[in-house]
């Protein structure tokens, strides 16, 4: 099993042609973002991504995380890592320079996490949490806690996570009840809470906790959620972890997959209470999180393509390597099966696919940092808008085509593939978590049809279908004939869109509930749409370079994917229309005895 292999030179070309690099780096705070200094970081995310964190996911994948002695043991080789990963800066990418960040773009740092992701996932999740966790102090926090946690965890020295899943209380957040009662200047804390993603390890010193709880007198619902950060261990006059903190771990998850990343259950106030602080105001602790939630949504997207780009990796190693079979071509020569059409078809899936949700992720990288930074009112709106639609695609759409092709990578390795020694199996099984948590694939379809859709009577839907029928005006000033068929698919999936946009208003204005139980294939139709978007967006670029002479053959390579994207992929999106036409009265209105009457 070959080590991760870092995709530089497709991240160079979305980032540049696609993501406007340019443009972000004009952006107030990033202007050190040149060309130059993104590809020596990209260069160097990729050797540590293929050096360090790739011949750990193995070893992460068969050791574990371990519960010893009511402490979490990590695999072997992932101390040493995580020191090498903090002392590298990998950790402080995008953050404030007054805390110790880098500075960089969300966008750079959208790569940077792909190449972690593809290279060991289970790693690579540990700093995502904290990640979500310091956005969270630093726009909601108060300045004593920007300035006792901030700094530390973004240099990597403590970790932190997200506290929301209650046994009782997975998805649904109204109804937890974990309870914070005032002592002074701080809450006691007490309840449990289950998944919480490196909720103990002993990679750091300590661990910064954002929780979810409920104060006494609290309205009912998510109305009266609060947040609340629980370290640990309780931070010193030193600025240094002192006591212990009453929070700790009962027992970690056994998974299917992800098996290095420890999934925690945790115990808060078991002899009295665990000290916690509140962040901003009362009962808006929703509100904050879902700061840390937005990004942790598009970075799990991430999370999907990455893990499809590594098996279409080595699914691509194995078909070289693999001799079976004849060509029909040339009957008497045995072949490997990379010469094989319909192997051939998967590898091409496989890589188009990844291509698309690569460009989308970093084109809403690229949006979420004009979001923060732009000053100019007209490009925010549109950076907001995009950040907006594109949220719940990057995570929902990714996710699932993610896992696909994680199965589709065992099947290119035929029996092989269900064998653990080869490791196809692996992505697959890691790739599961991917579309379930920090928000199923139906919860981020309930908001692109719900909140995005329904209740803004379409606006934001139309104004994304605009602007693609728009941008798709690039394709008339190549003159080909393939052009013009890229552009013709293109309408026709554009108008296929817009009319699932009506047919879900409609049923909407009767019933929402049939306009939900259809929403994941609008989301999925959404998402297929949106990557021929990029890609024949890749294609017009792609042209560009190629008039100007150049003869480097990636460019080719570039349209050849955004072809057969637009040939093979694009027509999912007309069945998931289908499915949004038919409607979903009947999986409304069903008896709820038909799901089991032929037992």
């Amino acid at each position: 099993m070959a080590e991760y292999i870092a995709p530089l030179r497709d991240f160079k070309f979305i980032l540049e042609e696609l993501a406007d690099l340019e443009g972000v780096a004009a952006l107030p705070g990033l202007e050190e973002a040149t060309p130059d200094l993104v590809d020596a970081v990209l260069a160097e995310a990729g050797k540590f991504a293929t050096n360090v964190l790739s011949p750990l996911n193995k070893v992460g994948d068969t050791v574990g995380a371990r519960f010893i002695n009511g402490e979490v043991k990590t695999a072997d080789g992932w101390k040493d890592a995580y020191r090498a990963f903090s002392e590298g800066g990998w950790s402080s990418l995008a953050f404030d320079p007054a805390y110790g960040g880098q500075g960089l773009p969300t966008l750079v740092s959208a790569a940077v996490q792909e190449m972690q992701n593809s290279a060991n996932l289970a790693f690579a999740l540990c700093p995502m949490l904290t990640q979500a966790a310091v956005e969270a102090i630093t726009h909601h926090g108060s300045d004593a806690q920007r300035e006792t946690y901030l700094e530390k965890m973004i240099s990597g020295e403590w970790t932190g996570t997200m506290n929301l899943t209650e046994p009782q209380a997975g998805s649904d957040l109204a109804a937890i009840k974990t309870t914070a009662e005032p002592q002074g200047n701080h809450y006691l804390v007490k309840g449990q809470k289950i998944f919480i993603t490196y909720g103990d390890h002993d990679l750091t010193s300590n661990t910064i906790h954002m929780v979810l709880a409920r104060i006494p007198g609290a309205p009912d619902g998510v109305k009266g959620i609060s947040l609340f950060i629980v370290p640990k261990f309780l931070v010193d006059e030193e600025g240094n972890p002192g006591q212990r903190n009453d929070v700790k771990c009962v027992s970690i998850e056994h998974k299917l997959g992800i098996h290095g990343s420890p999934t925690a259950v945790l115990a808060y106030g078991d002899d009295g209470g665990a000290t916690g602080y509140l962040v901003g105001e009362e009962n808006r602790g929703l509100e904050y999180m879902f700061t840390m939630m937005n990004l942790a949504r598009h970075a799990v997207g991430v999370e999907g393509y990455a893990l499809g780009e590594r098996a279409y990796q080595q699914a691509l190693e194995y078909a070289r390597e693999r001799v079976q079979g004849r060509d029909s071509q040339v009957p008497t020569e045995r072949v490997a099966i990379v010469r094989h059409p319909d192997v051939r078809r998967m590898l091409m899936d496989m890589k188009v696919q990844v291509e698309a949700m690569r460009a989308v992720g970093c084109i809403a990288a690229g949006a979420m940092d004009k979001s923060m930074r732009s000053t100019d009112q007209s490009l925010l709106k549109d950076a907001c808008n995009l950040v907006d639609i594109l949220t719940p695609i990057v995570k929902g759409w990714s996710t699932e085509v993610g896992t696909e092709l994680t199965s589709i990578g065992l099947q290119v390795h035929g029996g092989m593939g269900f064998i653990e020694e080869t490791g196809a199996a692996q992505y697959y099984r890691d790739a599961r978590i991917t579309p379930i948590y920090e928000g199923t694939t139906g919860i981020q379809a309930n908001d692109i049809a719900g909140r995005k859709l329904l209740r803004d009577g379409g606006v934001l839907a139309s104004w994304m279908i605009a602007k693609m029928r728009t941008d798709m005006g690039v394709l008339t000033s190549v003159d080909s004939e393939e052009a013009g068929s890229l552009h013709e698919a293109m309408e026709t999936a554009l108008n296929a869109l817009e009319d699932s946009v009506t047919e879900l208003l409609a049923q909407g204005e009767s019933n929402a509930s049939q306009a939900m139980a259809v929403s994941v294939p609008y989301l999925m139709q959404f998402g297929y749409v949106v990557g021929g978007w990029a890609m024949t967006l890749a294609y017009a670029a792609a042209e560009r370079h190629i008039a100007d002479s150049s003869d480097d053959p990636f460019y080719r390579d570039k349209q050849l994917s955004a072809v057969h994207y637009i040939q093979q992929i694009l027509p999912r999106a007309s069945a998931c229309h289908a499915r949004i036409q038919s409607g979903g009265q009947l999986i409304v209105d069903i008896d709820d005895d038909w799901f089991s009457r032929a037992y």
